[in-house]
């Protein structure tokens, strides 16, 4: 995975939530799911002692339970959204994605809305893998931190979710540029130039908008078109004018200067 998330906005977060949280827990962890009936106080002092002793899969089918046998509570509310927490602590991202979306279904104006929308940003994050790889469920971390920014654009995981969608269109670009570089090596060069333009039009500000501009000089000139490949080394130079790519670029373009 080229994208490496950290702990510490969701660190942040867990102040918003009355649980002390330790990390660590295990998938394979045994749980019991036998249905016992408990008043609501104890079912989720239980749940949060499972997760202060960081049994999450234990705590998030507690937390459940606390909702299915108190579904009135004024607990069956915050169970919900712990229960999210918890599978998402878990590595249980599709879970933790379900349930948290099941709250916002339920409370769409609670005041913890913009977590629930977070966390379902960050369980899209985690399962992001290498650009090498299908990318959907990039594109769908991207749109989950976008639809925060524009429900919530003043609330405290709103900072942190700009930054991750900066690294998310990084990553999109770069499988662009990936799939543009495999058609330039088969010289199917409209294809290529087709994904050069899109990082250009999408994601012009990644690391790889450079590099893109240099790749549409030299598939434009391939395709005989030499008017488009001096647009696109202008641009590059306007832009990035220290840029190795620039230097390739102008290079490229003497060397195919008419002659005369």
């Amino acid at each position: 995975m080229s994208i490496g998330p950290t702990r510490a906005a969701l660190a942040a977060a867990l102040l918003a939530l009355p649980l002390s949280a330790c990390a660590g827990g295990s998938a394979t962890e045994a749980v019991d799911t036998a249905y016992v009936a408990r008043d609501v106080n104890t079912l989720y002092a239980l749940g949060k002692q499972s997760a202060d002793r960081g049994q999450w899969s234990r705590a998030a089918v507690v937390f459940a339970e606390v909702e299915r046998q108190h579904p009135y509570s004024v607990w069956a509310r915050r169970a919900q959204l712990m229960s999210a927490f918890s599978h998402y602590m878990d590595r249980n991202y599709p879970e933790a994605v379900s349930a948290a979306q099941r709250f916002l279904s339920i409370h769409p104006g609670n005041k913890d809305a913009p977590y629930a929308h977070y966390l379902i940003a960050m369980s899209y994050y985690r399962q992001i893998e290498d650009i090498s790889r299908d990318q959907k469920i990039t594109s769908q971390a991207r749109d989950a931190f976008g639809e925060l920014i524009r429900r919530y654009p003043n609330s405290r995981y709103a900072a942190d979710a700009r930054i991750k969608v900066d690294l998310v269109n990084d990553q999109l670009a770069g499988k662009e540029m990936e799939v543009g570089r495999f058609y330039q090596d088969n010289r199917r060069w409209l294809a290529a130039s087709i994904r050069f333009r899109k990082v250009i039009d999408d994601y012009q500000t990644t690391s790889h908008a450079p590099e893109a501009l240099h790749r549409l000089v030299e598939s434009y000139l391939a395709l005989g078109i030499p008017a488009e490949a001096q647009k696109a080394a202008a641009t590059l130079g306007a832009n990035f004018p220290d840029s190795k790519w620039y230097e390739r670029s102008y290079r490229l373009m003497q060397d195919h200067r008419p002659q005369g």
